[in-house]
């Protein structure tokens, strides 16, 4: 029998994440990598883990220790709750599901939303684990264009209109509106308020995926959808990209109905989230690690990100069909080569010189653009990104 005759279709559909296997090779000594989403080892909180696991294991290691919950630790939700009131946002502990980190929280969405061969809209590009797990239930992604101010209303009105002549009603509308991964774009408000009223005719809902909204460099704070339309929005939130990736934690916020089935759906995966890194972080939370730690690594990173923008003015400027974009905040921007150039024909190039992006393909439903690439700004140092971008330019210049 064929090997792949035992699995389920499911199963059989499933491929590597593509920035876990780029990660493997940027792995080797003396690459600088711009490939993954790597928060900055300097702005791990360790004194502050440091102090909350020697509390939580001398004050409350029978709990802290024991099955918890599934919907999460109460203290740590309303903890949520308050950074979410903080942001604009009228909720309470009672609409919050704790996740293991954000990505769960999209694999929930994908397992209760998603039956085999429905559609769901995303951006195009959009983020490479939300195009993984609603394919990983067999859901097929519909990519809607952006610009440099996010999804294109009149895009997603045209591309919703098209499926549902096609019987293909899509099931949501998957948006990251701050910072997008991969674009590095942000939606304004106006714009919001035109995705929601198209929303609204059709009655969609929107999943709004936000896991660094808190990592503002420049530009006005725009109001987050659950803000405007709590009723028909899911907001997907972690504390990997402004605390510490390691404890993977994230929540999820939203209608009642819709939290609760989350609830039963995390039930048959996991049973709960790990209660005792739920202890440390509420610790953590009540003495302050949040607000103090985003003061050093807003810092650090705008100071990254201004670098790279200007080590890309210096090596691509005269380079003609070359542009990227400046985002105001959150981990990555957007650099997209002149027509005819694919950055997957150069990757290995890239490799060879020491320097490692993620090509842009990865990112679109249909795998269909390729003259683009991801960079990250955060986790290089400042003298691995001047470096780094010199050497990009060096194989692009190679092969105009």
């Amino acid at each position: 029998m064929n090997r792949q005759d035992y699995f389920s279709d499911r199963a059989n559909g499933m491929k590597r994440s593509v920035i876990r296997e780029l990660l493997k090779l940027t792995a080797k000594p003396g690459i600088i990598s711009f490939a993954g989403g790597l928060p900055a080892p300097a702005t791990f909180p360790v004194d502050y883990v440091e102090a909350a696991v020697d509390g939580v294991i001398e004050e409350e290691h029978e709990t802290a220790l024991q099955y918890g919950p599934t919907e999460g630790d109460a203290r740590l939700r309303e903890d949520f709750a308050i950074i979410m009131r903080k942001d604009g946002i009228k909720t309470t502990a009672d609409h919050i599901l704790i996740t293991t980190a954000s990505q769960q929280g999209l694999d929930l969405v994908a397992k209760i939303f998603l039956n085999p061969g429905d559609t769901c809209i995303t951006g195009s590009p959009t983020y490479l684990g939300g195009l993984q797990a609603f394919k990983s239930y067999q859901g097929v992604p519909v990519g809607v264009e952006l610009d440099d101010r996010g999804m294109i209303p009149e895009k997603l009105e045209e591309t919703i209109v098209r499926l549902e002549g096609e019987n293909r009603k899509p099931r949501f509308i998957y948006i990251i509106p701050d910072f997008q991964n991969p674009a590095g774009v942000t939606i304004p408000e106006s714009r919001r308020r035109q995705i929601l009223d198209i929303a609204r005719k059709g009655e969609y809902l929107i999943i709004e995926d936000t896991p660094y909204r808190q990592l503002r460099y420049s530009g006005q704070s725009q109001p987050t959808f659950q803000s405007m339309a709590p009723e028909m929005v899911l907001s997907l939130y972690t504390i990997s990209k402004i605390l510490l990736p390691g404890f993977r934690l994230g929540w999820a916020c939203g209608p009642d109905w819709i939290v609760d089935k989350m609830v039963m759906a995390k039930q048959a995966v996991d049973l709960c989230t790990p209660p005792f890194t739920q202890a440390i972080t509420h610790a953590m939370l009540v003495n302050g690690a949040l607000e103090k730690g985003l003061e050093t690594t807003i810092q650090l990173y705008s100071n990254r990100r201004k670098l790279m923008l200007s080590c890309l003015e210096k090596e691509f400027a005269e380079i003609e069909g070359v542009s990227w974009t400046k985002p105001e905040g959150g981990l990555f921007l957007w650099l997209t080569l002149p027509e005819g150039m694919s950055t997957e024909e150069i990757f290995e190039q890239a490799i060879e010189e020491k320097v490692a992006y993620v090509p842009g393909s990865a990112f679109y439903p249909n795998n269909d653009n390729f003259r683009s690439m991801r960079l990250n700004f955060s986790y290089a140092s400042e003298e691995q990104i001047c470096e780094g971008v010199k050497r990009l330019g060096k194989v692009v210049r190679k092969n105009i």
